[in-house]
C-alpha cells in the first residue's frame, strides 16, 4: 500500500511539472510583442512558447543527472532501430492520415481550414515551428523526461504487455497537454479527437523512445507527423478557396 501511495504521489507530482511548466512558458511568451515579425500571430508565439518550456526541462535534466545515474536517451542511441522506426512511421503516417482525413473530412464535412493568411510569411513561419521547434521541444518533456522520470516507480508492462506503464502514462499526459484550460476565469476547452491523436501518436513516440535509447527520433517522428498534418491542411484550404 505504502509503495503504491508513493507511487501515485510521484506520478501526480511529475504530471503537475508536465503540465505546469508550459503554462508558465505560456506567461513568459505573452509578455512579448511580435506584431514587428508576425502580425498575424502565426508562429513568433509558439517557437518562443516552445523554447522556454525545452529550455527548462533540459536544465531539470541536467541537474537531475548530477543528482542520480538517469539516462534521458540525449544520445544517438541505437541506430539502425532508430531510423527504422522514423522511416516505418513517416510512410505509414503519410499514407494512413491523407487518406484517412480526406475520407473522413468528405463523411463529415467537419475540415478546419489553415487558421492564418495563405501568404508566405505565415506559412513558412508556422511549417518552421512545427518541423524544428515541435519535436525537439515535446518530445525532451513528454519522452526523455517523462518516460525516463515515471520509469522510476511505474515498473512493468500495460496494454497486453506491448507498452510500458510509464510509456502509457507518459502518453496520457501528453493527451492531456492538449487540452487547454485557465483559472481566472477557469475554462476547459479540447478536441476529444485531438486528445486521442496525440495519445495514440505518444504511444509509438515513446515505443521508438524506449527501443532506440534515444529521443532524436521520436523527436524526429513527431515533427515529420505535425508537418504532414499541416501541409495537408494548407493544400486542402488553398484548393478550397
Amino acid at each position: 500500500m505504502a509503495k503504491a501511495l508513493k507511487s501515485l504521489c510521484w506520478t501526480l507530482l511529475l504530471t503537475a511539472l508536465l503540465l505546469g511548466v508550459p503554462k508558465i512558458a505560456g506567461m513568459i511568451a505573452d509578455g512579448f510583442d511580435y506584431r514587428a515579425i508576425d502580425p498575424d500571430g502565426a508562429y513568433a508565439w509558439l517557437f518562443v512558447h516552445h523554447l522556454v518550456q525545452g529550455a527548462v526541462f533540459l536544465a531539470i535534466m541536467l541537474v537531475s543527472r548530477q543528482l542520480m545515474p538517469l539516462d534521458f536517451g540525449l544520445g544517438w542511441g541505437n541506430k539502425e532501430v532508430g531510423r527504422h522506426y522514423v522511416v516505418r512511421f513517416t510512410l505509414t503516417f503519410f499514407s494512413m492520415y491523407t487518406a484517412g482525413y480526406m475520407v473522413i473530412i468528405l463523411l463529415t464535412k467537419s475540415f478546419q481550414p489553415f487558421p492564418y493568411p495563405l501568404v508566405a510569411r505565415n506559412i513558412v513561419g508556422y511549417l518552421g515551428f512545427q518541423l524544428f521547434l515541435t519535436g525537439p521541444s515535446e518530445e525532451l518533456i513528454f519522452r526523455a523526461f517523462a518516460i525516463t522520470m515515471l520509469g522510476l516507480v511505474l515498473r512493468g508492462k500495460g496494454a497486453a504487455g506491448k507498452a510500458s506503464l510509464a510509456n502509457i502514462t507518459a502518453a496520457v499526459i501528453f493527451g492531456l497537454a492538449h487540452v487547454r484550460f485557465s483559472f481566472a476565469p477557469f475554462q476547459v476547452s479540447y478536441s476529444l479527437m485531438q486528445v486521442l491523436f496525440a495519445i495514440g501518436l505518444g504511444l509509438f513516440y515513446g515505443d521508438c523512445y524506449e527501443k532506440s535509447g534515444s529521443v532524436i527520433y521520436p523527436m524526429m517522428m513527431h515533427s515529420i507527423s505535425n508537418v504532414i498534418v499541416v501541409s495537408v491542411t494548407i493544400l486542402i484550404t488553398m484548393l478550397m478557396q
